[in-house]
């Protein structure tokens, strides 16, 4: 099956060239070019995008907007969204990834890298491990800045034994990892996992690690010291 994309990124000449390399995979085409972060969404939809790949800073709706509006849409919940930026370590990386975004990639990522990305993300997957995310999250928390106050409720729906698995898969663990601390079969952590990502909302592993750090699950101490 072919990879759809839509490029979004207010440079012509950076979509150009994106999709000059999009189009050179046998398996990924280009279905879409847009300039500002309504457009993507536009085109999302209309071409039924299997991926998005969206550059933050954009005129009228930015690229977060964007991310926002798409996660949020259950018509287009089967979009991954793939974050370019020029700047890997920021807020506005931080706040794709709360958004939804499926992982994210500087600008000056090599040709195949960007490629194999945009097949992880396709499919459904994380494109960054949740031990990446850690790390992320780890130096993101590290800038002085406000941030929100760690809401606990938004676990409250999960039992005591998600919770428990949603700590680990926060510190980075493999699901054969988490089931050899525990004392399960690695299947019975996959099924964990994956009623806690359906509780939560949550689209993959990633989302999770956010969540476990915005709610306060696990400190912000912890994910420096394991970084």
């Amino acid at each position: 099956m072919t990879v759809r994309v839509v490029l979004a990124d207010d440079q012509a000449l950076v979509r150009a060239g994106l999709r000059v390399l999009v189009d050179s995979a046998p398996d990924l085409t280009v279905v879409g070019e847009a300039g500002d972060g309504h457009e993507a969404v536009r085109l999302a939809r209309e071409q039924q995008a299997d991926v998005v790949l969206m550059d933050i800073r954009m005129p009228g709706l930015d690229g977060l907007g964007a991310t926002r509006q798409i996660t949020g849409c259950p018509d287009l919940g089967d979009v991954r969204v793939l974050v370019l930026t020029t700047f890997e370590v920021d807020e506005y990386v931080f706040q794709a990834l709360r958004a939804g975004a499926s992982g994210f990639l500087g600008k000056g990522a090599e040709p195949d890298v960007l490629l194999d990305a945009i097949r992880v993300v396709a499919r459904g997957e994380a494109l960054l491990s949740p031990a990446a995310t850690k790390g992320l999250i780890a130096r993101f928390l590290e800038q002085p800045a406000e941030r929100p106050r760690p809401d606990p409720a938004a676990l409250s729906v999960l039992t005591d034994r998600e919770r428990e698995i949603v700590a680990l898969v926060a510190t980075g663990a493999t699901n054969d990892e988490i089931a050899e601390q525990l004392a399960v079969s690695p299947l019975t952590v996959k099924t964990h996992v994956s009623r806690a990502l359906l509780k939560v909302g949550a689209r993959d592993r990633t989302q999770l690690v956010v969540l476990a750090y915005e709610s306060g699950l696990v400190q912000p101490g912890a994910a420096a010291s394991g970084a």
